[in-house]
């Protein structure tokens, strides 16, 4: 059988040289190409403007957070800031779970933020008590119409004033949580949009929580500190004690009197003079140390 040839065998009279005009017809397209690859659309100068202005929000939110002077500021700071920058929010708190049953509103920018956790309390039920501990974020898009998954909390949706409910995840320690919660005034009022951009300020939340009640733990530590050495050195000049000696009787008080040992420390300073004791050891004396030596503190 005869193949035809589409080949390079050029017709009689015809020689075959390469198509310069077709080359440069290529190169003009790739040149082309090559410039509209270079120049970004419309479209994508806008998101990249968008997530500029989101960086630089950010940011300031980072530096706003670290300025903040107790932890109770920075969670003030962070909801307040959540509202503003969330698409679709309106108001917004920020929640504490203990055991999976008690909410807690530690802060808040509209009471109606409060009422969510108050009710979800009292039902027992609600985005807090579970979907926001096994998910980053919890998007309700009307609360009244959860009647399957919790029907008591949708039974009351009213109360709460804005249908959709937009929860975020600050941590996880077992069977608590902190969770930044949006309210947004209509239904369906949060988008993915609104959960990119709260899963971001709830992260930088997150640290900026944890670093602040850090130092303030770190900071009652050292002042606790520092009353009992007051306390034990009120002990020591007054009975002649070693610090170990005086250390041991404010221990003893504690245990007597099942008060901590800080607080007994904290009175001793403020007034000079030990606490109340129970009617077994009293009469005013000084509790004596324990007979063994005790342990160095």
């Amino acid at each position: 059988m005869d193949v035809e040839d589409h080949g390079t065998t050029p017709h009689p009279g015809q020689t075959h040289e390469p198509d310069q005009r077709a080359g440069a017809s290529t190169d003009g397209r790739s040149a082309r190409a090559g410039r509209h690859r270079a120049e970004p659309s419309t479209a994508d100068s806008g998101a990249a403007a968008d997530l500029d202005v989101l960086a630089r929000q950010l940011a300031d939110l980072a530096r706003d957070l670290q300025g903040a002077a107790t932890a109770q500021d920075v969670l003030d700071r962070a909801v307040a800031t959540a509202v503003d920058l969330v698409p679709g929010a309106a108001a917004g708190s920020i929640s504490l779970v203990r055991a999976r049953r008690q909410v807690t509103s530690v802060a808040v920018t509209d009471p109606a933020g409060r009422r969510l956790d108050e009710l979800q309390n009292e039902v027992g039920e609600g985005p807090c008590l579970d979907a926001a501990f096994a998910h980053r974020s919890t998007r309700v898009d009307d609360l009244a119409a959860e009647t399957e998954r919790w029907p008591a909390l949708a039974a009351r949706a009213a109360e709460v004033g804005m249908p959709s409910v937009l929860c975020l995840q600050l941590y996880v320690d077992g069977d608590n949580l902190g969770a930044l919660n949006l309210l947004g005034a209509q239904a369906g009022a949060f988008s993915d949009a609104s959960e990119h951009v709260g899963l971001l300020l709830a992260a930088h939340a997150a640290v900026a929580v944890a670093d602040a009640q850090k130092q303030e733990n770190l900071g009652r530590g050292l002042a606790n500190r520092d009353v009992i050495g007051q306390a034990k050195g009120i002990l020591m000049e007054r009975h002649k004690l070693s610090p170990d000696q005086a250390f041991a009787v404010l221990s003893q008080l504690s245990q007597d009197l099942n008060r901590k040992l800080y607080d007994i420390a904290a009175d001793l300073s403020a007034t000079g003079e030990l606490p109340g004791r129970p009617r077994s050891t009293a009469g005013g004396r000084t509790p004596r140390p324990p007979s063994s030596s005790p342990s160095r503190h």
